[in-house]
């Protein structure tokens, strides 16, 4: 009898549950962003060349027809991080110019950008790893044009009230922007001094610059061509 019990009972039992749950199935959506994600974070540390479509899978948990099958291969992935970069940079300086006086406005512009390395370091190395700001034709020089673009308008407005002469307020916009761009890779490395301490002595170079501006700028060395 207890026998028969014995075996009734175990015949009843449930089996144990597993603890482990099933990995829930990625989303194209989500994969791209991770894929995307991974990939930002090597471009950043080792460059285009120095990153692979292999340790960008491998790091998925992908094989690499998946990144093809998103991006085309490791160019178009690396555009699309690039494009993004840039967008943020560029809203980041749009939306901070806010300002009513032109000082305030360099000193929001040269903030703007020294938060953008502060907050996005991965996407600065990205944009001046292989595009530096001095090559004539490459995303972070593309991106600089931009920027002096919006600082255009503002400098033209200036030097028309001033008696100078607003054809000129491109270059001078681009001479102010590229200023910034450089001083912000070299605080990128060194970090020193604070951020507020950096925008200020920038700013105090910009402005004061403009201010003791020569309606016509005279070369005082023996050269004159």
């Amino acid at each position: 009898m207890m026998e028969g019990v014995a075996t009734e009972k175990s015949s009843t039992e449930k089996p144990p549950r597993t603890t482990r749950r099933a990995r829930r199935r990625m989303t194209g959506t989500e994969r791209r962003e991770q894929l995307l994600d991974i990939g930002r974070t090597l471009f950043a540390a080792r460059g285009f060349d120095g990153t692979s479509v292999e340790e960008i899978a491998a790091r998925a948990g992908v094989s690499k027809p998946v990144v093809y099958e998103h991006f085309g291969g490791k160019e178009g992935l690396y555009a699309v991080v690039v494009d993004r970069e840039m967008a943020r940079l560029l809203d980041m300086v749009t939306s901070a110019l806010t300002a009513g006086h032109p000082r305030e406005l360099l000193e929001q512009a040269a903030f703007a950008l020294l938060d953008y390395i502060e907050q996005h370091t991965d996407g600065f190395h990205i944009l001046v790893r292989d595009s530096p700001v001095t090559t004539p034709t490459g995303t972070f020089a593309s991106l600089i044009g931009d920027i002096a673009t919006k600082v255009e308008d503002i400098l033209g407005r200036e030097f028309k009230s001033r008696g100078y002469d607003p054809k000129l307020a491109p270059m001078y916009a681009q001479a102010l922007v590229g200023m910034v761009a450089l001083t912000g890779q070299w605080w990128l490395n060194v970090r020193k001094p604070k951020k507020a301490e950096v925008a200020a002595h920038l700013v105090n170079l910009a402005w004061h610059g403009l201010q003791g501006l020569e309606h016509e700028p005279r070369l005082i060395g023996h050269r004159r061509t």
